[in-house]
């Protein structure tokens, strides 16, 4: 699973016309951030889940978002579509966005209903109109990075747009995975502007994955090749980052996806590990909620979502093959077991009706849990 979120890590970021780098503020990553390992109490919970098989298998399905309409759009890498699954006529509409190569990851449901994604590959986002019918593409520049197979010749590869997100203004965010930097693109002009995480630059080190907005207007990220999280003010370019402390086991964790939670912290999952991480912006402080991992599945928490409660989580646990509650006061998990083993569950979105779909990796299907 890794392979299809590490398309391709590179260098040093050239500019198109309409392209320019905004220099940010850097601060030293704050390493002396307290860490706090909590045993999570366990619940069984009851509700009823319903899946739906892919009509062709190796779809690589990635992250859901859900539409006004309630339809829920998604990504699949293994086919190089843009998908959107009705619950009314249990129907799927696979579209195969221009240009694309294999590289859809993020998808975004905007207010005005458009459904924006990035396209890792090909190096564009994209925006496609679902009266319309119509898809609208930015491109993004290209980076140079030295071959490390021969250092007497450059490469020249995409900047990777791994995940987005939607500002109050309607700005498109997202990470660049190859070029240690975040994205903006203004959807009223077209135009991108660029943030760098390192000065001097670096390429092929931050890995930047996952993006937030925090109540302030703060762009908070991940960057999983360091062990890092980060805050960025776009206003002033103002950038702090934090370093995650090992796991109870002595991990170096690598973070994935981060969400502004509805208690003012910032809450975070790893690649390799099934902890749920929550971050006080305030004291710097970090604690870690181990989410019990009872299956054979793989580490890590892929899915993370704010439930209707504003004092829930929910999550997808891949090594316990289940969608887990987390209630942010009594810090307890509670597990909703997948009828289908080892399914492998992925990205998490939840409906108007607070129904949660969620995406199926090795099952090559799309779950929804309506818990009870």
């Amino acid at each position: 699973m890794h392979g299809y979120l590490s398309i391709c890590l590179l260098a040093i970021a050239l500019l198109l016309l309409a392209c320019r780098d905004t220099a940010a503020t850097l601060s030293q990553p704050v390493a002396h951030s307290v860490q706090s390992n909590q045993a999570a109490n366990l619940e069984s919970g009851s509700g009823r889940f319903s899946e739906y098989p892919l009509p062709q298998d190796k779809s690589g399905l990635m992250r859901p978002a859900i539409d006004q309409q309630g339809r829920v759009w998604f990504s699949e890498m293994g086919q190089n579509y843009l998908t959107s699954f009705d619950p009314r006529s249990k129907a799927f509409s696979q579209i195969h966005p221009p240009h694309a190569q294999g590289g859809l990851m993020g998808v975004l449901v905007a207010s005005d209903s458009s459904i924006w994604y990035v396209e890792q590959s090909a190096n564009y986002i994209g925006c496609y109109d679902p009266v319309r019918k119509h898809f609208t593409t930015y491109q993004l520049p290209q980076i140079t990075t030295t071959d490390q197979n021969n250092k007497a010749h450059t490469l020249s590869l995409p900047v990777a747009p791994n995940e987005l997100i939607a500002d109050h203004k309607g700005n498109i965010w997202f990470t660049e995975m190859n070029a240690d930097a975040l994205g903006m693109l203004n959807s009223k002009t077209g135009t991108f502007t660029h943030y760098p995480l390192t000065m001097p630059r670096t390429t092929q080190t931050l890995s930047p994955y996952s993006l937030t907005i925090d109540k302030q207007g703060l762009i908070w990220f991940t960057e999983s090749g360091t062990g890092k999280i980060g805050s960025l003010d776009s206003q002033t370019g103002a950038l702090h980052t934090y370093n995650l402390p090992a796991d109870a086991q002595s991990i170096a964790m690598s973070p994935m996806e981060i969400i502004s939670g509805p208690d003012g912290s910032l809450w975070i999952t790893t690649f390799n590990t099934s902890n749920l991480i929550q971050f006080n912006p305030h004291t710097a402080n970090f604690a870690i909620y181990p989410a019990p991992a009872t299956g054979k599945g793989i580490n890590g928490i892929y899915g993370l979502v704010a439930g209707p409660s504003n004092n829930e989580l929910w999550a997808t646990v891949s090594a316990a093959n289940a969608i887990m509650r987390f209630d942010i006061s009594s810090k307890s998990f509670t597990s909703y077991p997948i009828p289908t083993p080892n399914s492998t569950p992925l990205g998490i979105a939840i409906a108007p009706d607070h129904a949660l779909w969620f995406t199926e990796s090795a099952a090559n299907q799309l779950g929804t849990l309506q818990p009870s």
